[in-house]
């Protein structure tokens, strides 16, 4: 019996061929995914490698499938250009911190050189010269930086106490070398690897101290007094000054019997300074003539301006007295003209009027010769004047209060491009890489560790946005470029695999 056909039926077996096309396809895409999702990648954590499949896509995704602990420093790279892809290599090197010493000025150095020849390496690789680095090891016992193997290629030439030996298996840390040369080192000696030559130098240097006494002159000062008893203008020295004596004492840091630096410790005053002592006498007193300007607007008579002073006491003519009317004194001036005789002894007594006028001159010119007592004040500001003189002093401690946690604080251009040749090396950035890493930064910021964008508000020499991003490799990232590098190395591999195509990018886009 034949099927009979119906609508139901129709779309019954039209929604199974759905299903099965789509299930048929799911298939397909994971077998797909599963043969090319998974990967065989091989990876190498300081020295020990492993071989293994994963289906991570990201770098950073194996390690975290792998549970491998990677730190800021830590110097993580793959054959690809940050993503994971089949018959990749990826490489974890843990970082150590030591310290090298770039031109003279000393930093920590975050490094996962297995020698320190191989660390001066990493800078001569990118042209800096071998004899512009040093690295310091304070301490030739430490596991990481003492411990460190000087040479793995060769021999080791050594400097101490004014000899030169030559250690002819260099593959040893500087404790092992210096105590097979019978070499002992005193707390504060310093051990230091470098290059001469293809040479590769561990040179020892002694450190002593000493104190040192040095007497100091305490220049004196001038004070001014007024005596009247000097004619107005005149001055003399009453009393001649003397210099005084203090003693420093410095305490002197000797490296190999040379004085390096010194620091004062002691300071007391041997001698007082005795000051000068200089009297003047009184400023000039000029005497008006004819009534211009006198005390009191008259003369020595007292009758000569009077009748300019409107109130007609000093007319000429006694008669024109009475008719300023009943006033007692007006009446008896004219009845007793022989009586005007005690005028004139009348006169001398109302005539203190000027004689106080000169003597209440200079009684009151103590103005002025306060004045001159008051004038200390130009003879002690040169005493007062060491605020000026601190202000230098105090200056450049100012910028030391970032530099208390700053390995590369605020150098110039070509000091951060130094540090940056050796820690770009780490990462095998060598060669056209180093070249591209250059030019990326000098468009970015022409290496200044203090470049901002106003606009974005990028900052510092790989432009991080925003800034703050770089404190995860240091807290002082706004004025340290070792931070800054640090950082911008580690974004570059992350996100690029390589400055080569860092530059490829921000040549075709911009930015990076």
């Amino acid at each position: 019996m034949t099927k009979r056909w119906s609508p139901k039926r129709t779309v019954t077996l039209r929604r199974i061929r759905v299903m099965t096309c789509v299930v048929a396809l799911v298939l397909a895409s994971c077998l797909t995914f599963a043969l090319t999702a998974r990967k065989s990648v091989a990876l190498d954590v300081n020295g020990d490698t492993r071989y293994l499949t994963t289906y991570a896509t990201t770098v950073s995704g194996l390690l975290r499938e792998q549970h491998v602990d990677v730190k800021t420093h830590d110097v993580v790279k793959n054959t690809g250009d940050g993503t994971l892809v089949d018959n990749d290599v990826v490489t974890v090197k843990s970082a150590y911190q030591t310290t090298i010493t770039i031109d003279g000025q000393q930093m920590p150095f975050w490094t996962v050189a297995e020698s320190a020849d191989q660390l001066l390496d990493f800078f001569e690789q990118n042209e800096v010269a071998a004899s512009r680095v040093r690295v310091d090891i304070t301490n030739v016992y430490n596991q990481l930086t003492g411990g460190m193997v000087i040479n793995t290629d060769g021999p080791v030439t050594v400097i101490a106490d004014g000899k030169t030996s030559v250690a002819p298996n260099g593959k040893l840390p500087a404790a092992s070398i210096l105590d097979a040369k019978g070499i002992t080192l005193g707390k504060d000696d310093r051990v230091s690897v470098q290059k001469e030559d293809s040479k590769t130098i561990l040179r020892v240097q002694r450190v002593t101290y000493g104190d040192e006494t040095q007497t100091v002159v305490i220049p004196y000062t001038t004070r001014t007094v007024q005596d009247d008893s000097l004619e107005p203008g005149t001055s003399r020295v009453s009393m001649a000054g003397e210099n005084g004596e203090k003693q420093i004492t410095y305490r002197v840091t000797y490296v190999d019997g040379v004085p390096e630096t010194k620091t004062k410790t002691d300071e007391v005053v041997t001698k007082a300074a005795l000051d000068e002592v200089v009297t003047v006498g009184p400023e000039k007193v000029e005497v008006p003539s004819d009534g211009d300007g006198g005390n009191g607007g008259g003369d020595d008579d007292g009758t000569k301006d009077g009748a300019d002073d409107g109130t007609g006491a000093g007319a000429d003519t006694p008669g024109e007295q009475p008719s300023d009317g009943p006033s007692d004194e007006p009446t008896h001036e004219p009845t007793a003209e022989p009586t005007q005789a005690p005028e004139p002894t009348q006169t001398p007594t109302q005539e203190p009027e000027p004689t106080q006028t000169p003597t209440q001159t200079p009684t009151q010119q103590p103005k002025p010769t306060q004045q001159p007592t008051q004038q200390p004040k130009p003879t002690q500001q040169p005493t007062q004047q060491p605020k000026p003189t601190q202000q230098p002093t105090q200056q450049p401690q100012q910028p030391s209060a970032p530099a208390e946690n700053c390995r590369l604080c605020r150098p110039s251009a070509a000091a951060a491009q130094a540090y940056a040749a050796g820690a770009a090396a780490q990462y095998g950035w060598t060669g056209q890489n180093w070249s591209d890493l250059v030019k990326l930064w000098n468009r970015e910021s022409g290496w200044r560790w203090n470049a901002e964008n106003p606009y974005s508000g990028a900052y510092g020499i790989p432009q991080s946005l925003p800034g703050n991003k770089m404190a995860a490799f240091g807290s002082n990232w706004k004025h340290d470029a070792a931070v800054q590098i640090d950082w911008g190395l580690s974004y570059i591999s992350g996100c690029y695999g390589s400055p080569m195509k860092a530059w490829e990018h921000s040549e075709r886009v911009g930015w990076y």
